[in-house]
């Protein structure tokens, strides 16, 4: 075997770092596909006075220190910059990636590849060598290093993303010829954090910006990505108004959805090109067992469990005596509960719903009661609605439930200045057929559902925003029950009763990945939304089902859930 060449170095260069230890990739003189004008490096690197080009022409890992002993779990993280395929860039990513992965127990390792792109070759080709080798000589050093060689992932940001990419869905495929031992071992990842992909849909896959925002019949997912059978699971970040388009993202998160694979997506509104929701990224990880087993599961009421910032409390009927639309003796009597707490940090009012298939309902459930205790303690107002159920007869599930839901806009329209609330800050929120119901108040509110009976009618019932937890019901594979093909096929479309009008609000839903009531009713409203210019925002939750919240493990994204709410308040300026 061809002797691997070492470098070792004491010397803060690079990305800011400590100590480490550099090592080239390939063996000299034998690096596939070499061009002259290629060099490996940072930028911070490559752009100081007296740089050498020929002195960086292989491709390198940069080995940094071993986590504590205390904090080691036994995983591997390869950080993978972007820029282009141009450039390694990221130097600051990189250092805050190693600085924060270390302390969570994680041997950290940066691979430098050659750039800028090579001439003659798909953008990526080098690069993808350069990776293919790297991985494998990751793996070789599993034991000398202290981890596991099945407990490797990436996290990578931009061409880097799509770099990852590459090697988490095409590890089969040989991107070069063997040239010695090493190159027997495999080239698969096991997982990958992957940060706003670029190049990923077939109207940007020469290396430019996605010409049609990835968006349209014709725009598929590029066909390097071969997603064959080591393709890994993903969590998947990127921000919502990213030229490099975030359809990028949920094409990748469909495909991986079709063959069976755990994943996340997060897409945060009217963000960049940019690295997000680091902290979604380590929630996936601690869910998947990463970085050891979750911590037991608690119940959401043992956190959310009392009243103790509600100040105001008052219930009233929703409709008046004898008023009532599609009245039906077998369905309950329909109302509101106002919920106000102490000190109003916010004139936002909330209102908010459960699910039950339209067969039950109630505001005291855990689907309602703990996000509106969380919400009071913010300082925000909150609705709570207990809507007709069971299921009207003769009618469509829904038809009672909306006409409630429009009724409970208008009248908390018409009563929020006596709340010192305002009438123009109105959201809603339900879970699963309340999910459905959100989506019929968002964007249907210009169609009437039933006859004025008042002066409260009057009223408009346009929301501001709409939060959607696991939302059932929004395919046409799943309109009566749970996703017979999990919303994966391209025919499984969103309902009709949905109209998308020109009042349509943003949103933010959020659901488990392993639901029945398939995540795909949430990325393909958020496509939706998004096709008509709207910026909402998008979590899903690797191994998570119906009803995720109801227990949850501490530090994973089915447990901080109800932060997701304030945060995406706050980002879309509605409190």
């Amino acid at each position: 075997m061809i002797s691997l060449i070492s470098i070792l170095a004491s010397l803060a260069i690079g990305c800011g770092a400590s100590a480490y230890e550099r090592e080239a990739i390939w063996p000299e003189a034998v690096m596939p596909d070499a061009q002259d004008h290629q060099f490996a490096a940072m930028t911070d690197e490559s752009r100081k006075k007296g740089f050498d080009p020929e002195k960086h022409r292989v491709a390198y890992l940069e080995w940094f220190e071993a986590p504590e002993e205390s904090v080691r779990n036994g995983g591997c993280m390869i950080l993978i910059s972007g820029g282009g395929y141009n450039s390694c860039c990221d130097v600051g990513l990189v250092e805050k990636w190693h600085r924060e992965l270390t302390a969570l127990g994680f041997q950290c390792v940066n691979f430098v590849y050659r750039t800028p792109r090579p001439e003659g070759l798909p953008i990526y080709q080098s690069a993808w060598e350069d990776g293919q080798r790297a991985v494998r000589l990751v793996r070789s050093q599993a034991e000398k290093r202290g981890f596991d060689p099945e407990k490797i992932g990436t996290i990578s940001m931009s061409a880097g993303s799509h770099l990852a990419l590459m090697l988490a869905t095409s590890s089969e495929t040989p991107a070069y010829e063997r040239i010695d031992a090493i190159d027997g071992l495999p080239c698969h990842i096991n997982w990958a954090i992957v940060n706003a992909p670029a190049y990923v849909t077939t109207d940007g896959e020469r290396g430019t910006p996605a010409a049609r925002q990835g968006y349209g019949k014709d725009v598929k997912l590029s066909s390097c990505f071969r997603f064959d059978s080591h393709t890994c699971p993903m969590c998947l970040t990127h921000g919502g108004a990213d030229p490099y388009t975030p359809y990028g993202s949920t094409l990748v998160y469909r495909q991986l959805r079709r063959m069976g694979i755990p994943a996340e997506v997060h897409i945060l509104p009217d963000k960049g090109h940019g690295a997000y929701c680091f902290e979604r990224a380590v929630e996936f990880m601690r869910q998947m067992g990463y970085m050891g087993g979750p911590e037991p599961e608690e119940d959401i009421f043992l956190r959310y469990g009392d009243d103790s910032d509600r100040a105001i409390y008052a219930r009233e009927n929703l409709w008046p005596e004898d008023r009532m639309p599609d009245r039906q003796d077998h369905q309950c009597t329909p109302y509101i509960e106002w919920h106000i707490p102490a000190e109003l940090k916010t004139t936002a009012v909330q209102i908010i719903y459960s699910g039950g298939s339209y067969e039950g309902n109630g505001p005291d459930w855990f689907e309602v009661a703990p996000a509106r205790r969380y919400l009071n303690s913010k300082g925000m107002a909150v609705v709570t609605l207990k809507y007709r159920t069971p299921r009207p007869k003769g009618l469509a599930k829904h038809t009672t439930a909306w006409e409630d839901l429009q009724r409970t806009v208008k009248l908390v329209r018409s009563k929020a200045a006596e709340y010192g609330l305002d009438p123009e800050r109105i959201g809603i929120m339900g879970s699963s057929a309340g999910g459905h119901l959100t989506l019929m108040g968002v964007t249907s509110s210009r169609h009437q559902a039933y006859l004025p009976i008042d002066d409260i009618d009057r009223l408009s019932c346009r929301v501001q925003w709409g939060i959607g937890i696991y939302p059932a019901y929004a395919l046409t594979d799943g309109d009566e029950k749970p996703n017979s093909g999990g919303g994966n096929a391209d025919d499984a479309v969103l309902v009709p009763e949905f109209s998308f009008d020109l009042d349509t609000a943003p949103m933010l839903l959020i659901h488990g990945d392993s639901d029945g009531w398939a995540a795909m009713n949430s990325v393909k409203t958020w496509e939706k939304m998004q096709s008509m210019g709207i910026q909402s925002e998008l979590h899903t939750l690797a191994l998570r089902p119906h009803c995720f919240q109801k227990t949850a493990s501490p530090g994973t994204g089915s447990y901080s859930w109800l932060d997701r709410i304030w945060e995406f308040l706050n980002a879309k300026r509605f409190l």
